[in-house]
Formats: C-alpha cells, structure tokens, sequence
C-alpha cells in the first residue's frame, strides 16, 4: 500500500519538474526576443527605459524610404531564390526518390551540406568561387547565394513527402499510357504539393532574414534589409530598430507556422 501511495505523489513531482524545466528553456529562448518587441513599442529613446507605450517608432519606418528600399530587394531577392530552389529542390528530390542511382546516398547526403556546415564558412566558400569566375559582387551572386541554402529545405521536404506516397500510383498512371511528364503533373506533383509548398514558405523565412552569407556575398547596390539592421546596430540600437526587427520576426514566425501547419496536414 506504501509503494502504491509513493507512486503518484512522485509522477506528480517529476511532472513538475518536468514543467519547470520546459519554462526554463522557453524563457531562455524568447526572453530577448520579447524584450526587442516590447521596447520596440517604448516612447524613449533609451534602452532599458520603459516609460509607457506608443506607435511613434512604426510610422517612423514606415515613411523611411532608405529601409523600403532595402525592404523590396530583400522581398526581390527572396521570391526569386525560392522560386529557382522550387524548381531545382523539388526536380532533385524526385530524381533521387524514385531512381536508384550507384552514388544516390552519396548525392543525397551532398545535397543537404549547405545547411550543415557553418554560414560563415559557407559565405566565405561562395565569396571565393565567385571571386575566381570573376563575378562581380551585387545581385546576382546573391540569388545564386540564396539559391544555394535554400535549394536542401525543400529537397529535405519533399523527399521525405514522396517516401510516403505508393509507388503504384504513378505505375498505375503509366500502365494506362501516360509518359513520364504527364505522370509529374497529373499524379505526383499534386500528391507532393503541399510538401513544396511548405519547403517553399521555409525557404522564404531563411532567405529574407539572412545575414552572414549575404555579407559575404552582396555589393554595391544590393543591400538587403538584415543587412541594413546589422549596419544600423554599429551606432546603437533605436526604437526603429527595434520595430523592424519585432515586424522581421513576425513574417519569419508566420511563414515557418504556416509551413509547418501545411507539413502536419500533408502527413495527416
């Protein structure tokens, strides 16, 4: 009977602990970033003074024409790299889904690097290979930069979503007649889409809040708007900053809920 009554009163202990624990990390976690929202919507000037509320610091940067523009080549740049990764993420994962290659695990493991290794090392590796081609630094060698981390988020997706679809299914659209591309468009495509399209929604968040590869990568004319955040933190961080940044994490926690709402629905 002892045993018996000791046994949940010490469920009921680790159950405890257990939520303490998960607070802990959460607080660790989104504590800064709730402080950075908070102060954003504070009528001072000065960090760590709150003295009330106010939108003063949203319509300051909504009439800031130098952030708009860093603002549409981000979105610019963004939409642009997904669009290729889409194409490119999704023809690779395909490929290797339903071919069986000699070197397949080999490539598979390759195709998902850029999101292993460090960015810096990644952003300096790209600045070199642009460099010995003599690519001059601006837009272009930053699509192709974002075109490269963005280009695994999708295949990883996608891949992972044609494991779980029969294979009969497309054998079945082939047995009637169809050709191969037929069978992409009418059959696997529509059965992958959400997959895609969540990898897509991935892609977009890591690409408009980059900042250590595009550093490395960017020139005149090409600044993005993490770029123009991390310049403007070198001479103090503002309230219109802070508002910036509380906007940028709102996209970036809408796109990456969005994506990951669209993966439970495609695996459910």
């Amino acid at each position: 009977m002892r045993n018996t009554r000791c046994k949940p009163a010490q469920t009921r202990v680790k159950n405890r602990l257990r939520i303490v624990f998960i607070t802990a990390v959460l607080l660790f976690l989104y504590l800064p970033i709730l402080i950075v929202i908070l102060y954003s919507f504070s009528p001072s000037k000065n960090a760590g003074i709150l003295t009330g509320l106010t939108l003063d610091w949203y319509r300051q940067l909504f009439g800031n024409t130098e952030i708009a523009s860093t603002l549409f080549n981000s979105l610019r740049l963004a939409l642009a790299s997904v669009a290729a990764s889409a194409v490119l993420g999704t023809l690779a994962a395909v490929a290797l889904a339903r071919k069986h290659l000699r070197l397949q695990g080999f490539m598979e493991g390759m195709s998902t690097v850029p999101i292993l290794i460090p960015e810096i090392v990644l952003g300096m590796s790209l600045l070199a290979a642009f460099s010995f081609v003599g690519l001059r630094l601006g837009m272009l060698t930053l699509l192709l930069a974002h075109i490269t981390f963005c280009i695994p988020y999708i295949f990883i997706i996608v891949k992972a979503r044609i494991a779980g679809i029969d294979p009969v299914l497309e054998e079945a659209a082939r047995d009637l007649g169809a050709s191969p591309a037929r069978v992409f468009w009418d059959v696997t495509l529509p059965l992958i889409f959400p997959a895609v399209l969540a990898g897509v929604l991935l892609a977009f968040a890591m690409s408009f809040d980059d900042v250590i590869i595009s550093f490395f990568v960017t020139g005149p004319g090409a600044q993005t708007l993490p770029l123009k955040v991390y310049s403007s933190l070198k001479v103090g961080v503002s309230p219109e900053i802070n508002a910036l940044c509380t906007l940028m994490l709102g996209v970036v926690f809408l796109f990456v809920a969005i994506s990951q709402w669209i993966r439970s629905k495609a695996a459910a």
